[in-house]
């Protein structure tokens, strides 16, 4: 036992979780906290922001990157109301870190001072987040610092992973009390959250695999984070099973790999949604049926379940049987599923056979040729503006292939899910079940954190890259090498597009204009970079972009780049999505198929 400070405690814990980074903003709330780190900095570096959003949305993306958990700190008040964005896009994207709160002293809960969130509840701001952690932890005596903080680690990283919140009055930061700070191995490295479903159902799911010649794989975030990628191929290469991906397993299977379907949903590839709708029995890993990837679950659009049969490897029961009824539903890992299947099928002298699925297969590739074909002429264009297909082939074409791109929320993400390629997991992070826009900005400096020899790379609208254009300064001030492509449209295009659809010529508070003029608006975006210390470039023509993209990936310098994109076009849709009450589009590239 030994006389700590609260945060000391906290620091010490981290320290010994080998926790390398903390991100967050100061505040009077958190004072207590962060002196504590100034004896710790050769082990755990500091990174202060200049919104506590941007703290939330690197860390996030840190754990995407590295499946590690790193710490951030916010003070009380406006400062821990600014992270709920952040946490919520970590939560429904299954990315954990852990949220350090500072709230008002305990001798001063319930009088209202300074700051404190007291309505209903002294000192409660847990409750503000409480939709979007795991868990919230409140402290409330420094002898429970202990407990709390290798609870909140076991519960981050156990079975489906997520953020957790603790939160710490500033006297408990402060005051001592004699403790033993817990060792992480004795408490964790036991606990295995690598479960599988049992024999019977492993005999039976196999079964269905092999006795159908039209199954189909798809491999969700899951798969992904379970880092079942090797056994996936393996499992998908030895029973010439087609793959295909929701948005975030996107590079689970290799784009260029000849069983790789790509994504689901509205704006997924048709091969994909077509294979998936066609499928007799769809083994899914990790995947979570929401709407945008289900096309609204209206069936013959992505998915027909039934008649297509179902076998669901899902670690999180709230996810199985939610939207479709699986004919075989396993609670579990879908590494360890994977392994145990394999093992099965080597146990039954299961060889690879080229002729295994032939038909099936040569179906799928007549599909890839008529979609390549539709949008070939795009990816070649010369038009002024820039047309997105042309763009982000061109990023793709430039960007190393163990690159990571992260998509920020925007009319943008569409044509980077539909047309980017994505050779390895993790080469492509988004916001997907929040949608939260500036986790691209910011989280691209938490994945060059988390990978430092990699190329880092932002995809974010103009409207996005405005909410949070503070994230430049905070690159530079910490010396982080990220490239920002600013899809430059003038406007919450994706929202305009929307509204347009359901009132035409009846546009209001979509586009950026100047009232006196009527003219398109947005700043100087390469100016504004240079103003904060990094670089910038404009483009207006398709051909200069690649040259100045490899300029700022060689500079090695936070870089700014502004393209002016084409604005009036859709990304071509191969399913659908509806908000009710509003009607949903048929694709504009196939046809619906519905299965009796």
């Amino acid at each position: 036992m030994t006389k700590m400070r609260g945060a000391d405690i906290i620091a010490e814990y981290l320290t010994k979780e080998k926790v390398p980074y903390l991100f967050g903003l100061c505040g009077h709330g958190d004072i207590g906290f962060l002196d504590a780190f100034y004896d710790r900095k050769d082990k755990i570096k500091t990174i202060s922001v200049r919104h506590e959003q941007a703290a939330g949305h690197m860390a996030d993306a840190y754990f995407r990157v590295a499946h590690k958990p790193v710490a951030t700190f916010t003070s009380c008040g406006p400062g821990s109301t600014n992270l709920p964005t952040a946490l919520a896009s970590a939560m429904m994207d299954s990315s954990a870190f852990l949220s350090i709160t500072g709230n008002v002293p305990t001798s001063q809960f319930g009088r209202s001072p300074f700051q404190e969130t007291g309505r209903h509840y002294q000192a409660e701001f847990f409750n503000v987040v409480r939709p979007y952690v795991k868990k919230s932890y409140q402290v409330t005596r420094v002898e429970q610092i202990p407990l709390m903080v290798r609870q909140a680690f076991k519960t981050m990283m156990t079975g489906r992973t997520g953020p957790v919140h603790l939160d710490v009055p500033l006297n408990c930061f402060a005051e001592e009390a004699d403790v033993e700070v817990p060792e992480p191995s004795l408490w964790r490295d036991g606990i295995s959250s690598r479960s599988t479903g049992g024999s019977e159902l492993m005999e039976r799911a196999m079964e269905l695999l092999l006795g159908t010649d039209k199954p189909c794989i798809i491999a969700g975030h899951g798969a992904v984070l379970s880092e079942a990628a090797p056994e996936l191929i393996k499992l998908a290469e030895l029973l010439n099973i087609p793959v295909a991906t929701t948005a975030n397993g996107k590079g689970v299977i290799p784009a260029d790999h000849q069983l790789s379907l790509g994504p689901v949903g509205r704006n997924g590839s048709y091969m994909a949604n077509e294979s998936c709708r066609s499928c007799d029995v769809l083994l899914a890993l990790g995947v979570k049926f929401d709407d945008r990837q289900s096309s609204s679950w209206i069936p013959g659009y992505t998915f027909n379940i039934p008649p297509t049969k179902l076998i669901h490897v899902e670690i999180d029961s709230d996810e199985m049987a939610r939207n479709y009824p699986p004919t075989i539903g396993i609670l579990g890992d879908a590494k360890t599923f994977l392994k145990e299947l394999l093992t099965k099928l080597e146990n039954r002298k299961i060889k690879f056979d080229a002729k295994r699925n032939a038909e099936w297969l040569g179906s799928i590739s007549e599909w890839r040729k008529g979609w390549e074909s539709f949008n070939q002429p795009q990816y070649i264009s010369d038009a002024v503006p820039i047309q997105p297909e042309r763009l982000v082939k061109d990023i793709r074409a430039i960007m190393p292939r163990d690159g990571i791109l992260l998509a920020d929320v925007g009319e943008h993400h569409n044509w980077l899910l539909q047309f980017y390629d994505v050779y390895q997991p993790g080469g492509m992070l988004q916001s997907w079940g929040f949608a939260s826009m500036g986790f691209g900005i910011c989280g691209v400096l938490g994945a060059k954190l988390a990978a430092p020899d990699k190329v880092c790379v932002s995809v974010c609208g103009d409207g996005g890259f405005m909410m949070t254009p503070h994230i430049l300064c905070t690159a530079v001030e910490y010396d982080i090498p990220a490239v920002w492509i600013i899809w430059n449209n003038y406007g919450f295009n994706v929202i305009r597009h929307q509204a347009n659809g359901a009132w035409p010529k009846r546009e209001i508070a979509t586009s950026f204009r100047c009232e006196k003029t009527g003219e398109l608006f947005n700043p100087d975006f390469a100016s504004l970079a240079v103003a904060c210390g990094a670089k910038g470039a404009r483009v207006e023509k398709p051909g200069d972009f690649k040259g100045i993209f490899e300029e700022a990936i060689r500079s090695n310098r936070p870089f700014v780049i502004d393209v002016a994109v084409n604005r009036q076009v859709f990304a071509p849709s191969t399913g659908t999505w509806v908000l009710p009450p509003f009607g949903y589009a048929e694709p504009s590239y196939g046809k619906r198929n519905l299965r009796k």
